[in-house]
């Protein structure tokens, strides 16, 4: 379904962004691969094939420096599909969040992808083609305890994606906005889910591999149909 189709994947080492790699790969695209862990990077690039980029989504230079790798490997051009799955995640009382954690999530969440969509949309409207996709979340919907800082990075996804919209209509580029409920993902392994009762058990959680469907199935219908939101919840 993505024969001849050239994807770059933010958080592609773990997570909903490994997952979407593996999908992408299996419908034929060429990849682009981007997270922080070099090592873990490198192991999903060996299995699916594609050609791995380290750099920190969240820093204006690196993603320069990345943006140019990727337009020199494509002969000045950008990438068919761009998807914003790099994410960060803390729980923590508005009361006791370290300003480093704060500023950290607004970085990765937020700032990451705008600075991809900077650095690659201008090529996709001067083609008239392309794709972006972004991981938001349920936390920017709905408010939750100890989610202050990954709330306010999501919502603010939620709100740029609204902007990125209106602005594409008639240009031939598309965006969609994919907002999962509680995803068992790597994200989690570091919480202490007896400090935050309400959280949902790992084991009801959605599956990253249903997230990474849904991705594929709003970049694979037709030129006239546009996916706008896709809003995730496990039944």
């Amino acid at each position: 379904m993505l024969a001849g189709r050239v994807a770059l994947v933010t958080g592609a080492s773990r997570g909903i962004g490994r997952e979407v790699a593996k999908r992408f790969a299996a419908a034929g695209a060429k990849l682009f691969l981007v997270a922080r862990g070099e090592a873990a990077l490198e192991a999903v690039a060996a299995e699916v094939g594609g050609v791995p980029l380290r750099a920190d989504v969240g820093d204006a230079e690196e993603v320069a420096r990345l943006a140019a790798a990727v337009m020199d490997r494509l002969d000045g051009g950008v990438p068919d599909i761009l998807v914003n799955a790099a994410g960060a995640f803390r729980l923590s009382p508005l009361a006791e969040m370290e300003i480093a954690d704060f500023d950290h999530l607004i970085a990765v969440n937020l700032r990451g992808p705008f600075l991809l969509i900077r650095a690659f949309l201008p090529g996709m409207l001067e083609r008239g083609s392309g794709h972006i996709v972004t991981i938001g979340s349920i936390a920017g919907r709905q408010t939750f305890p100890h989610n202050g800082a990954y709330s306010a990075s999501k919502f603010g996804v939620r709100g740029m994606h609204g902007v990125l919209d209106a602005e594409l209509r008639g240009t031939g580029v598309r965006a969609t906005l994919v907002e999962p409920a509680a995803t068992d993902t790597e994200l989690w392994d570091d919480i202490d889910f007896d400090r935050h009762p309400g959280l949902p058990p790992r084991a009801a959680m959605l599956r990253p591999e249903a997230v990474a469907d849904a991705i594929v199935y709003a970049v694979t219908r037709p030129s006239e149909m546009d996916v706008r939101t896709i809003i995730l919840d496990r039944t």
